[in-house]
């Protein structure tokens, strides 16, 4: 299973989320501490807003291993925005390791990335593509179930497009888990379906920690609220809010070791982070 950070406040360094904290993002990919196998080397990939240009995001991803790729620690000490997703990326066995199987995922303003894995996908995959509207249908380059899943979930949103604020992308999230169950269920596939999913329009961002098994444990999924989080001297923290949070980072991991900074998500939950940065946590 795979790695991945996700940013949403004031324009942060890249740098403060991928490299200069004691725990990384760059740090789990050699060396998760929460997951059997400590490598996410099958690739990496960052997306970022920069809303003063436009709504759309830039993304940028690589088959490298993330430790190792210098372009990436040039770049990240020197892009800010308000809202970030970065992934690692360990393959499932006898997936290919290509940069269009690299998360994030990027359509028209939202971005997408996946911890977890639908068990069996390949039982499933003809009806799951043959259930997709045309434009999401072609949208699809890679071979991952990720990717996959994020089509069900665009074609989800586009059945309940109104604004397209926090409600519809909520809604929208749990109709894709809802329909992802459905397809396994009816195809007879017993193994549990972990759906560690995060999705952004860049105002709005949902992440969830899911496993389908109530006997079993999701992957894990934290996050961290406050005023602002800062790196100085190579030590990183959340600064406390006062009143209302400013900055919030969801993350696989914790990327420091200042434990009041983190809380884990609870097991098959939503988490939504509204435009205004109010947080939601919401039983699925």
């Amino acid at each position: 299973m795979c790695r991945f950070v996700v940013y949403k406040g004031p324009r942060l360094l890249m740098a403060d989320l991928l490299t200069r904290p004691n725990h990384s993002l760059i740090k789990q990919s050699y060396q998760a501490v929460e997951r059997t196998e400590p490598l996410n080397g099958d690739g990496f990939g960052v997306g970022w807003y920069s809303p003063e240009i436009d709504p759309i995001p830039c993304v940028w991803t690589s088959t490298t291993p993330a430790w190792n790729n210098r372009n990436l620690r040039r770049l990240a000490e020197k892009i800010m925005s308000p809202c970030m997703f970065a992934h690692v990326r360990a393959a499932s066995p006898g997936m290919l390791v290509s940069e269009v199987n690299c998360h994030p995922f990027q359509h028209d303003r939202f971005l997408w990335m996946h911890n977890g894995m639908i068990p069996d996908f390949i039982k499933i995959k003809r009806r799951l593509r043959q259930s997709l509207r045309d434009e999401f249908y072609h949208l699809i380059q890679g071979t991952t179930d990720s990717e996959h899943a994020f089509a069900v979930f665009l074609n989800q949103l586009a059945d309940r497009r109104a604004d397209g604020g926090p409600q519809h992308l909520q809604q929208a999230m749990l109709a894709t888990i809802e329909q992802l169950n459905l397809w396994t269920r009816e195809a007879g596939i017993h193994q549990p379906a972990y759906y560690n999913f995060a999705v952004t329009d860049g105002e709005t961002v949902i992440a969830t920690r899911y496993v389908s098994d109530p006997a079993e444990e999701p992957a894990s999924l934290y996050y961290s609220h406050g005023a602002k989080f800062i790196c100085h001297d190579g030590y990183c923290h959340m600064v406390a809010a006062e009143s209302h949070e400013h900055a919030v980072i969801i993350a696989s991991e914790p990327l420091t070791n200042v434990g009041d900074d983190w809380k884990r998500i609870p097991k098959n939950h939503l988490i939504m982070v509204k435009p205004d940065l109010e947080i939601e946590l919401i039983a699925i």
